[in-house]
């Protein structure tokens, strides 16, 4: 842990919007915390593939950077959510719960959370309670379209991260290394 930690005032960080680019900027936040001697847990909602570089890259390179999965392979129907897809967020968010408290990491981040939140996978209310009741020194970092305004509003640093354009829509699927 950075010597610092007692004095130092953990910040709330949100990474939103229809763009490109939240949760690769919260490994980029990451990387650069664990630069400066900080223990990184980070919790990917609605993510259950094992092929993900930066899982690939954490396991090999970055033993200050635990990532863990709570979804499944598939993509979530927001409109129908099954019940796997239920069962394993809400044993995510009692991990992150946990995680938090335990104030064993110096930044914690809940990626895909603000979309968990819009599917109806995770309480806003329980999260809002979460967000302000994390340990002061704490970083603590959520990503993910659609977050609410009460998330925004709790916002220490927010970002709105805006598409003008993806190779998507030009016919690219998601490419190794980079998508994912």
């Amino acid at each position: 842990m950075p010597d610092s930690k007692q004095k130092r005032k953990g910040m709330i960080h949100v990474y939103t919007g229809d763009g490109k680019g939240k949760t690769t900027a919260a490994l980029g936040l990451a990387l650069r915390a664990i630069g400066h001697g900080y223990k990184v847990f980070m919790l990917q909602f609605m993510k259950g593939s094992k092929n993900y570089g930066e899982i690939i890259a954490a396991e090999k390179y970055l033993p200050d950077l635990t990532i863990m999965q709570c979804g499944l392979e598939t993509f979530v129907d927001r409109n129908s959510p099954s019940p796997a897809d239920k069962r394993l967020a809400a044993e995510g968010f009692e991990l992150a719960r946990k995680i938090i408290a335990d104030n064993r990491h110096d930044m914690v981040i809940l990626d895909e959370i603000n979309v968990a939140v819009d599917f109806g996978l995770v309480p806003l209310d329980e999260l809002l309670k979460i967000m302000k009741s994390k340990p002061p020194e704490m970083e603590l970092v959520l990503t993910g379209r659609y977050a609410p305004e009460e998330i925004i509003a709790l916002g220490d640093v927010v970002s709105d991260v805006k598409l003008l354009n993806h190779p998507y829509y030009h016919g690219i699927e998601a490419r190794e290394g980079i998508e994912f």
